[in-house]
């Protein structure tokens, strides 16, 4: 009898949601994929939150504590990605958890911060993150449906009708398919090919001829490196003229090196980070992107990417919301989450709401192309 009333009480203790306590230290945790396929996109996250937990306590921490940025390595597996999270909450007892990296390893690990009761900031993109609104979710990247807004904007305006699409079949990807295929023809374009590649697949060139028998004005192809190099790269072995637009998950200096020459003209949906240079003098956000591509590259000597930008809004937006209810309780940081307004970030203007947990718009984004190796913003 008192062998199973212990063992009640210890599956009691599992369930129970684990509150952070209050110290010296404001703990926040961090799940990312510093290695693994994703590693183009955690390294400069990892190195982002490195970089401002040193920055913040050099300036006095936040509230007059330290900060401490506890950070786990996913791999790039979802398995590994909750038995971090687990790790951060009921072992470390964060009062905020940051990541994951991918879409996948995010939906993974919401339930866990769901149940334990802390607010969790992502820094991937897929729109089922945050719709519908999880109380204690929110992520940074600008959403799905922002960048296919911009994306069938600009080809209507050059006057494409009939769209192809080939999307990952990742969360990301299968994500961004689910907005194409309401968008496209929302918007009064016609869908003429939907195609499907896996994240490890390393030639597209069957299903490129399979779009191309359908004659699209346009293809759109929708997920992260490398899949996306190598169907730019097959798309100039077939010498298909057919125009490609990316998404913003090859937002990255990576994306250029892998694809090439075969990146050349190839348009996206860009946050404005990657493109600071060529923004208005006047636009609010200018001054703080340069000043984080400085401080980032003379720290790491490598170029910034948008993906570190969303650890660095991630970070900086629950230190706001620390800062605004003068208190580090998980329950206050998720409150005031919800109240931030008119809040600069790298990835855009932040304006949260309880319907709301990312806070941005299609004006996030510009449209950009790839010229001469480089970004080039055609319309803002």
């Amino acid at each position: 009898m008192r062998k199973g009333l212990l063992v009640l009480v210890v599956m009691l203790a599992i369930l129970m949601p684990v509150k952070a306590s209050a110290g010296d230290t404001i703990k926040i945790g961090a799940v990312v994929s510093v290695t693994g396929p994703a590693s183009f996109l955690g390294e400069p996250e990892r190195n982002t939150l490195v970089m401002l937990q040193d920055q913040i306590n050099d300036s006095g921490g936040i509230l007059g504590k330290k900060l401490e940025i506890i950070i786990y390595d996913d791999e790039t597996e979802v398995n590994k990605a909750v038995l971090a999270a687990d790790r951060l909450i009921r072992r470390d007892r964060v009062q905020a958890g940051i990541g994951g990296t991918t879409s996948g390893n995010t939906l993974a690990i919401i339930s866990n911060f769901t149940r334990a009761e802390i607010p969790l900031v992502s820094m991937a993109a897929a729109e089922r993150i945050v719709d519908p609104v999880n109380p204690w979710i929110f992520k940074t990247p600008q959403s799905d449906r922002h960048a296919v807004t911009r994306i069938l904007d600009h080809a209507k305006d050059q006057g494409y009708k009939r769209i192809a699409i080939i999307t990952v079949s990742d969360g990301f990807g299968q994500a961004g398919r689910e907005v194409l295929r309401e968008l496209v023809p929302e918007m009064g374009l016609t869908m003429v090919s939907d195609e499907i590649y896996g994240p490890r697949d390393t030639d597209m060139t069957s299903q490129l001829t399979r779009i191309r028998n359908q004659n699209p004005d346009a293809i759109i192809c929708w997920g992260t490196n490398p899949g996306p190099a190598v169907i730019a790269r097959n798309r100039q072995q077939l010498r298909l003229d057919i125009p490609l637009y990316m998404s913003h998950g090859v937002a990255s200096r990576r994306f250029i090196e892998l694809a090439g020459n075969a990146s050349e003209g190839l348009l996206l949906p860009l946050g404005r980070l990657s493109v600071a240079e060529q923004i208005p003098d006047d636009h609010p956000q200018k001054q703080l992107l340069l000043d984080y591509i400085a401080d980032y590259e003379s720290r790491f000597n490598t170029p910034v990417s948008s993906f570190g930008g969303y650890a660095w809004d991630a970070m900086m937006l629950i230190k706001e919301a620390i800062e605004m209810g003068e208190s580090a309780e998980p329950q206050d940081i998720r409150d005031n989450l919800e109240k931030i307004q008119g809040f600069v970030g790298t990835g855009g203007i932040f304006n949260m709401s309880p319907e709301d947990h990312n806070g941005l718009d299609e004006t996030s984004f510009v449209m950009a192309r790839i010229v001469d190796q480089d970004w080039e913003i055609v319309s803002e």
